[in-house]
């Protein structure tokens, strides 16, 4: 009977701690920076600010690197080159050439295995720019972008689809115009 007594308790202990409801943790979604495109652009390009990322030519190698959300796979004096793996089927790099520590230009490649994801994805990052910067060019496969704003130096936004049948590729260069 003590047995019994001690058992009934320790049961019923038991019983209400299994029972008791997991507390599930809610994530809450980052909101979404570009409304209207796919979320890689969120990913890819990150920020409305600057021409790419934040990021303006003629900045300086330690506000790129402070802007990064990772460590430069390779670095070198007038070099820094990124490497990013956006989902399971996107990857994509972003390379940085300087000149006596002035960003001269930026050469971002997106690789997916999903060609119909590369497709939309060069069409976001066309109209992404050409809502940004005025005055696009089209002509064999690359769109060009020339920007003249205020007291900056002007730029060019080049973007290319040069996806093949089996792998999606897109480049994109953003350089000083001379």
């Amino acid at each position: 009977m003590r047995l019994l007594l001690k058992i009934i308790p320790f049961t019923f202990l038991l019983f209400f701690y299994a029972c008791e409801e997991e507390k599930k943790i809610i994530e809450t979604p980052k909101p979404r920076i570009f409304t209207g495109y796919h979320i890689l652009l969120d990913e890819i390009i990150r920020s409305k600010d600057g021409v790419f990322r934040g990021i303006n030519l003629n900045m300086k190698s330690a506000v790129i690197k402070s802007i990064e959300t990772a460590a430069p796979v390779e670095v070198s004096e007038n070099h820094l080159y990124f490497e990013y793996k956006a989902d399971s089927a996107t990857y994509y790099s972003v390379d940085y050439t300087l000149y006596n520590d002035s960003l001269e230009e930026i050469n971002v490649q997106i690789n997916s295995n999903d060609l119909e994801l590369t497709s939309y994805l060069f069409c976001d990052l066309k109209d992404y720019y050409a809502n940004k910067l005025p005055n696009p060019t089209e002509d064999k496969g690359y769109v060009v972008y020339n920007c003249f704003e205020g007291q900056r130096k002007p730029f060019v936004v080049s973007l290319s689809d040069n996806s093949s049948p089996t792998k999606g590729t897109i480049n994109m260069v953003i350089y000083k115009d001379k």
